[in-house]
């Protein structure tokens, strides 16, 4: 879906329209239809549209207060929706949501961790948690936090991770149960540069392999050249959307998200910072 406009909130027929199957040629693993959630008289995200093709490396892009984690919150379930619909593979997210949340794995922005477990554990309970035999669990968690470089601090309490560390543990917990959909917002916050390519490099095998990513990110160079399609959203409403190239239109994604969302101030004002 492209769009040079913002979407207007649809109509409660468009609620009611049926969301297309996985199992449809036409199907996408997520689509998201008039999704919309208000905080009081701020509207956070107003009636969205979104259809994220299965096998996508799919980025999330907006301003501070854009509506992304409102939107990710709701399509993961973790947050519900004043209205609209979400299904994952055909699941309704609302409707079934545990049968949904078993195809996701979800790194939510400000994640609130077991931190008084060590790493191993806190991976490990999540593993459990997902119903997984502890043989598995076991032999997965060790991969883990071998390919994160947290082996050497696997028995170190999460409370004493470093932000970097604490980012990679969660993203670990998310990954455990090897699920459909991967959802990650702001992964590479606060993660150093060797990390944050080893986890660029099994986010891309995990697509290459059949799995689907949607991740946020303020680094538009780093989604222009991880991403296959994007979306821009600013003020809840999503101002384009499709493959790269469809939204960047020969441009980089950071000038085209900057044309979109305007907002550009010069600093001419600031006299005073100048030394000379």
């Amino acid at each position: 879906m492209t769009s040079s406009e913002p979407e207007n909130l649809p109509d409660q027929a468009a609620f009611q329209a049926p969301l297309p199957s996985a199992g449809t040629p036409d199907g996408q693993a997520l689509a998201i239809r008039g999704l919309a959630k208000s905080f009081g008289a701020k509207t956070a995200v107003n009636g969205i549209n979104l259809d994220v093709p299965a096998g996508s490396f799919y980025g999330l892009v907006g301003p501070n207060g854009a509506g992304k984690t409102t939107t990710l919150s709701m399509a993961t379930g973790l947050l519900r929706p004043d209205r609209g619909q979400v299904r994952v593979h055909g699941v309704d997210v609302w409707g079934h949501p545990l049968q949904a949340k078993r195809l996701m794995g979800i790194l939510p922005d400000g994640v609130r961790l077991f931190d008084r477990l060590t790493g191993e554990q806190l991976v490990t309970y999540a593993g459990l948690l997902r119903g997984m035999d502890r043989q598995t669990v076991a032999a997965r968690v060790a991969d883990l936090l071998t390919a994160l470089d947290l082996a050497g601090d696997a028995g170190t309490l999460v409370v004493d991770y470093s932000a970097g560390m604490t980012k990679k543990i969660a993203l670990a917990s998310a990954l455990i149960h090897a699920p459909r959909l991967l959802v990650l917002d702001e992964p590479f916050e606060s993660v150093d540069p060797v990390s944050a390519a080893n986890i660029r490099d099994i986010l891309h095998d995990y697509v290459r392999s059949g799995g689907m990513v949607i991740v946020s990110s303020h680094v538009m160079d780093l989604v222009q050249r991880m991403c296959d399609h994007v979306a821009v959203i600013a003020q809840g409403n999503v101002l384009a959307a499709g493959t790269v190239d469809e939204v960047c239109g020969g441009a980089s994604l950071e000038d085209r998200f900057v044309a979109l969302v305007g907002g550009r101030n010069r600093a001419e004002g600031l006299t005073w910072l100048r030394t000379s």
